[in-house]
């Protein structure tokens, strides 16, 4: 008899993963198609069907090599089913400089979480970022973000079939002279300043894999630096979110007009984990600050 367990177990065990499969939702590939206007692929093995979109528009060189979508010049979003009767999705957009921050927000407005966005060569020209997206949800509600960030591209080329080298914003005075009173009262902080310049700091802390705690001097801050006058300014910086604060801080930058450059981390192996994020915008010094400090206070900060 207890030769025949083992056997036994492992036929249950087997019946039950069966049992499992056939009951897990299936995906709509054909809704995907028909909502993000491409043709997918599916992988059976993975269970995952993904539409991909090769950047053909654009002459692209990398290193004085002009570059062939199939070498990395293609994006894409996969979808597989999801555990609750739904959907999820991930996927690489292939974007240049002015188009980024237009399909951010598409991607955001739609349902669509932005994860990453960064570069993956040197010497490219004109410049390539990649955003990266993700959610869960309906196959509608997903294929539909998906769509709205693949127009979005199509209407910023048909605008302008070159990618444009500027924000085109105007230009900024020689000189600065930023107020820093009006600054401090709206962040709640004193900053520091030189040379008519501004810049605020704010700390945060993590505990290091070496046990160590590392905080605002140590890189663990976020920060915002105004240059200009105070009716035409910039600033620049970075925010310093945990995982759950990212798509907040993403949709309240946006939402008032300041744009992402760059999304990633600088550590590893802390915690809280920390995704950090990189910005610059342009227009009168307090609209600015008031917007930072609506993102700041989306956070959960201790």
């Amino acid at each position: 008899m207890k030769s025949q367990m083992p056997r036994i177990a492992s036929a249950f065990l087997a019946a039950a993963v069966a049992a499992a499969a056939s009951a897990a939702p299936s995906l709509d590939t054909a809704k995907v198609d028909q909502l993000t206007g491409l043709k997918g692929a599916l992988n059976k093995k993975e269970g995952v069907y993904k539409v991909s979109l090769p950047r053909a528009d654009l002459k692209i060189t990398v290193d004085n090599w002009q570059m062939p979508p199939f070498m990395g010049l293609t994006s894409w979003a996969a979808f597989q089913p999801g555990m609750k009767n739904n959907a999820m999705v991930m996927g690489d957009l292939v974007l240049m400089q002015d188009e980024v921050n237009p399909v951010m927000s598409a991607a955001l407005d739609n349902g669509l979480e932005v994860t990453a966005l960064h570069n993956h060569f040197l010497f490219d020209e004109p410049k390539v970022y990649f955003m990266h997206i993700g959610g869960e949800g309906s196959v509608e509600q997903l294929a539909t973000g998906v769509r709205h960030a693949f127009d979005k591209v199509k209407e910023i080329r048909a605008g302008s079939p070159q990618p444009a080298t500027s924000f085109a914003v105007g230009a900024l005075p020689t000189e600065s002279s930023i107020s820093p009173k009006p600054l401090e009262t709206i962040l709640g902080v004193t900053g520091q300043t030189n040379s008519g310049m501004f810049k605020a700091v704010f700390g945060r802390t993590a505990k290091m894999p070496c046990g160590c705690e590392a905080g605002k001097e140590m890189g663990v801050n976020t920060w915002a630096a105004f240059a200009g006058a105070d009716d035409n300014a910039l600033v620049d910086g970075d925010f310093a979110m945990t995982e759950d604060e990212l798509q907040t801080v993403l949709k309240t930058l946006r939402a008032g007009g300041v744009n992402i450059v760059a999304i990633h981390n600088h550590m590893t192996g802390e915690t809280p984990r920390y995704i950090f994020l990189h910005y610059w915008g342009r227009g009168p010094a307090a609209s600015l600050a008031r917007s930072l400090k609506k993102a700041l206070d989306a956070q959960h900060r201790p």
